[in-house]
């Protein structure tokens, strides 16, 4: 079958890395350390994906930027040590094998550093599989358009031919100013109502119905 996205753009955190807990616990962890009032669960997770100073200030409000710094050293505290233990989600790496084969270019657009990508992808042993990445410290970060514009410019591949996976709204708004067409995961980071509200191709429950929901559509 002709392929209708020529390019599949993945997010990582909570789309094909089971880390959305390990990242809510280490912010948690962070701001118990400094004495800082200790987000609860769903806003911690609404940062995920995001930059680090957007991450933080939504995080933790009126905490001043010069503290910043502190703060992301000790969440890299608490995060680290488990980074290259954390799972793919079931049927991940089946799934990438699978679009690679039937000739899709792969890449990622992600909110972690480009160090922190690279550790996670050497831990899974999936760089081979990506044509290109984007991390939130390389260009403008989710969700500014930036990452898929210049996925799109480096590959050569126009905007229609596109498709944005990820599990956070930003994701999906990245997607929108890009003008690429957008689908959601509801087993990641955000709320299945707030990434419905956002209109994705579709909202996938699983990496199982995500992969057979690509292979008949993409």
């Amino acid at each position: 079958m002709p392929r209708r996205f020529e390019l599949l753009v993945f997010d990582w955190d909570g789309t094909l890395s089971d880390s959305a807990g390990a990242i809510v616990a280490a912010i948690q962890a962070a701001a118990r350390d400094l004495g800082l009032p200790v987000p609860d669960e769903a806003r911690a997770r609404h940062v995920i994906g995001l930059g680090l100073h957007d991450a933080l200030a939504y995080a933790l409000p009126g905490l001043p930027p010069a503290q910043y710094p502190q703060l992301a050293e000790r969440y890299r505290h608490y995060f680290l040590p488990h980074a290259a233990s954390l799972p793919l989600f079931p049927g991940t790496r089946e799934m990438l094998a699978a679009l690679r084969a039937r000739g899709h270019a792969l890449a990622i657009a992600t909110g972690k550093s480009h160090a922190g990508l690279a550790r996670a992808l050497a831990a899974s042993e999936l760089a081979g599989l990506f044509a290109a990445t984007r991390a939130a410290d390389q260009c403008a970060p989710k969700p500014a358009p930036a990452m898929l514009l210049e996925l799109l410019d480096e590959l050569g591949v126009a905007p229609g031919r596109a498709l944005m996976i990820g599990d956070t709204s930003h994701d999906l708004e990245m997607a929108a100013a890009a003008g690429v067409a957008a689908l959601g995961v509801s087993y990641g980071a955000h709320e299945r109502a707030r990434l419905a509200s956002l209109a994705p191709l579709a909202l996938l429950e699983s990496t199982t119905a995500l992969a057979q929901w690509l292979a008949r559509n993409a």
